[in-house]
């Protein structure tokens, strides 16, 4: 959290946020996804999120792309890329 302060101070357009989520406790996840939802939200900061937690991220997302081997495999909206076989599959555990 205190990265996300210090990278706000300068009110940036773009906030990048690579992983951020990694070895955090369930708990602080959820905290932390909220706070990002704020800054994105309040701030009008746009959010660019790489996260390997694929149903928090396309739920928290207003748009999303999903990349598999440095390629991007699907684009759109959160309902949109739940409805994507290979990213149910692949990253959401259904159609298994």
């Amino acid at each position: 959290m205190v990265a996300i302060g210090r990278g706000m101070i300068s009110r940036p357009r773009i906030l990048l946020l690579d992983e951020p989520y990694l070895g955090l406790a369930r708990k602080l996840v959820e905290e932390y996804f909220e706070t990002i939802s704020c800054i994105n939200r309040e701030e009008s900061t746009t959010v660019l999120l790489i996260e390997q937690n694929a149903v928090k991220a396309i739920s928290t997302a207003d748009h999303g792309y999903v990349l598999q081997k440095g390629r991007i495999i699907a684009e759109g909206k959160p309902k949109q890329l739940m409805t994507v076989e290979v990213i149910q599959k692949a990253y959401l555990r259904l159609g298994r």
